[in-house]
């Protein structure tokens, strides 16, 4: 057995074709699949809710939003693996996927935890130390960052957290399903995930801006966007899993 799994090249538009077998799958699989949507959307509404009462932890929650997306969708890659086995697929499968987990899925969501909760106390510091006036509400943070410091300030806390979120998406773009799919160790699914955005920088990058525009069209219309987003995303990723990594060496899980 070799130490990682091989990395395929592809083509720059190969995200489009994976969003066509996302939506392919979701069509296939509605009820299992729009349970996901209704789930991020849920959480979504949190954030907000939060963002009104506790604002200096939005920054986080938002990220934690973000980045645990791969073990969210751990459900649709499910369902799809299923389906690609030509096994039936249904919401029952999504709770046994949950359920189960695996050692290297545990391991993979309490880094992205870290990475969140990382990126909240950074923001929270910073603001505590270099801000000379009160901020009491997300409103007055973005009144301030905008209006006051201007938007060169807000745009360079943003790339900061833009250069944190392109991290952990090379680590986990394919690693997730991986995890899922094959038994193999946590380090090397990072390892072969970051292989496959190196390997593919055009198609990946711009698979990230897909999902980055899927999840700021889903925000702006107040979560409800998420509903169909996360699904085919969600199954899109495995799609993606499929096409890049070559991992047929190791066993399957159950």
């Amino acid at each position: 057995m070799p130490d990682l799994p091989g990395v395929r090249a592809i083509g720059w538009g190969r995200p489009m074709a994976w969003l066509a077998l996302g939506w392919r799958d979701m069509l296939a699989t509605p009820l299992p699949s729009l349970f996901h949507g209704v789930v991020v959307a849920a959480g979504g509404w949190l954030v907000l809710w939060l963002g009104e009462r506790a604002w200096l932890l939005v920054p986080g929650a938002v990220s934690g939003f973000l980045l645990l997306g791969p073990i969210v969708a751990t459900g649709l890659y499910q369902l799809s693996r299923r389906r690609h086995g030509g096994r039936r697929a249904a919401l029952s499968q999504v709770f046994y996927a949950w359920q189960r987990g695996t050692l290297p899925l545990v391991g993979l969501g309490l880094v992205l935890f870290a990475a969140a909760s990382a990126w909240v106390a950074v923001t929270a510091a910073l603001f505590m130390a270099f801000v000379p006036q009160p901020i009491d509400s997300l409103r007055t943070f973005l009144h301030y960052a905008l209006a006051q410091q201007g938007i060169p300030m807000f745009t360079l806390w943003m790339l900061a957290g833009a250069l944190g979120a392109s991290l952990v998406f090379a680590a986990t773009v394919v690693s997730a399903p991986m995890l899922l799919d094959r038994r193999i160790g946590l380090r090397a699914a990072l390892m072969t995930s970051v292989r496959a955005v190196g390997d593919n920088p055009l198609a990946m990058a711009l698979w990230a801006a897909l999902i980055m525009f899927a999840c700021v069209l889903s925000v702006i219309t107040w979560m409800a966007g998420f509903l169909i987003s996360v699904p085919v995303l969600g199954h899109a990723t495995w799609h993606a899993y499929r096409e890049l990594v070559d991992a047929d060496a190791w066993p399957e899980r159950d």
